[in-house]
């Protein structure tokens, strides 16, 4: 039997468009047993021609028009790992129009565009497939669309960047600020120059709605997610959670309740007891929960050349596969149901709440009274340092409505005994 030769363009090559050239390299030998054909990258495109000829054995396989790979009818698979909107979003829809198979790593187009894109695909009985857009090389799209379809998901969470997990990390282990750590974090690689999409929560807002839209079964976009950054956390709310037991992380929580979906990434202190507490430094972890399967957690490295290279790679031996046994298209959009999404001051949280207020008897009470008129239970207080006539108070509430709990805050924001609000953090949780 003949070996039979799939051929594949690669849009970019960079950082990971040069991870994916050596995977795919290195394991052509293995190819025809692992997926009964070869897949071999016919051509790349890139802007700069001379610049991306030392990345590659052939320097003719490199083009900048790409049209060249479009009108191309030997080319059935398209790597795109450009990253943005624009151009990507283009080229991909031109590519399934063409009936050509798709593998992206693209996250700002999946959680923006991908009802459009999977749409397409499915037109045209094209193949669309985005494992690397979450959580780099951690398995975990394919799993909640295969291994995991026979479940209910009624929540899945999880630290989903790799550079504020670095900067939290050390802010807990060596004492370091916020400003220390990310300079650390852009000094060793760890973050962009501009980190603003990943310390605001912009990044894991994308990638939990990819997520909860395959979890769910429901479209869920990154405008549906509710983003909080870490800039505003300190050393002191790391030590004081210790002191509660918990630890702090910039979580993505995403739950299927009876009153409809709710989305959120934001620092929170969660129990040293759980899993996703000792997930540490640049490493990413998914937490789920399964009426079948129960809890799972997949844990791994969230980003970088290789690992998010594996993701793209283990996508394109899918498609491989599917075009060999002529089955293409056989798994596309799962969001058949239309749920609705919670009003943010309907979702339920336990809060953590730092102040510092005036050191005299009838304090805490007054505090408590407004607490109480507005139905939000006191779970803990503790008094810390004492500043002059002025007392840190810190205050953990029971699970609350967010609605209660901010109408609660703007009176007690505004009361005489209050000088200051210092930090309000989120505590995961019953």
């Amino acid at each position: 039997m003949s070996e039979k030769v799939i051929k594949a363009a690669l849009l970019g090559l960079g950082t990971v468009g040069s991870g994916v050239y050596k995977v795919l390299k290195n394991q052509k030998e293995e190819m025809p047993h692992k997926i009964g054909a070869v897949v071999e990258v016919e051509k790349i495109l890139v802007r700069n021609l001379k610049k991306a000829s030392a990345k590659v054995e052939n320097p003719e396989i490199l083009t900048n028009d790409w049209k060249t790979i479009l009108e191309d009818e030997s080319i059935e698979i398209v790597i795109e790992v450009m990253g943005g909107i624009e151009p990507a979003r283009t080229y991909i829809l031109e590519a399934l129009n063409a009936g050509k198979h798709v593998v992206t790593a693209n996250k700002d187009l999946v959680a923006s565009h991908g009802q459009e894109l999977l749409e397409c695909a499915a037109e045209h009985n094209c193949d669309f497939l985005f494992e690397a857009a979450v959580a780099g090389g951690i398995p975990i799209i394919r799993p909640l669309k295969q291994c995991l379809a026979a479940n209910h998901i009624t929540e899945i969470m999880g630290i989903v960047n790799g550079t504020t997990n670095f900067i939290l990390t050390k802010m807990t282990q060596e004492g370091m600020e916020f400003a220390q750590a990310l300079a650390l974090a852009t000094e060793l690689g760890y973050a962009e120059a501009d980190p603003t999409a990943d310390i605001q929560g912009l990044d894991a807002g994308r990638k939990m709605a990819i997520m909860a839209s395959i979890a769910f079964n429901s479209r869920v976009t990154f405008d549906d997610v509710i983003t909080e950054g870490i800039t505003q956390i300190s050393a002191k709310d790391i030590r004081y959670a210790k002191e509660l037991g918990c630890v702090i992380k910039l979580l993505g929580v995403a739950r299927n309740t009876e009153n409809g979906i709710e989305v959120s990434v934001r620092p929170m202190l969660i129990p040293e007891t759980h899993a996703l507490a000792t997930v540490n430094d640049s490493f990413n972890a998914v937490f789920l929960t399964g009426d079948a399967v129960g809890d799972a957690m997949f844990y791994g490295r969230g980003a970088g050349e290789l690992p998010t290279a594996s993701a793209i790679a283990g996508d394109v031996f899918d498609v491989a596969r599917n075009i060999v046994f002529e089955c293409t298209g056989r798994i596309g959009c799962t969001c058949y149901k239309q749920l609705p999404l919670k009003a943010a001051d309907e979702m339920e949280s336990r809060f953590f709440l730092r102040m510092h207020v005036s050191d005299c008897a009838g304090t805490l009470a007054s505090i408590a009274s407004v607490f109480g008129n507005n139905n939000v239970s006191i779970a803990q207080v503790i008094q810390k340092n004492k500043e002059g006539e002025l007392a840190e108070l810190v205050v953990v509430t029971s699970k609350v409505k967010e609605g209660n709990f901010n109408d609660a805050m703007m009176i007690i924001e505004g009361m005489s005994v209050v000088q200051k609000v210092s930090k309000v953090i989120r505590v995961y949780g019953d």
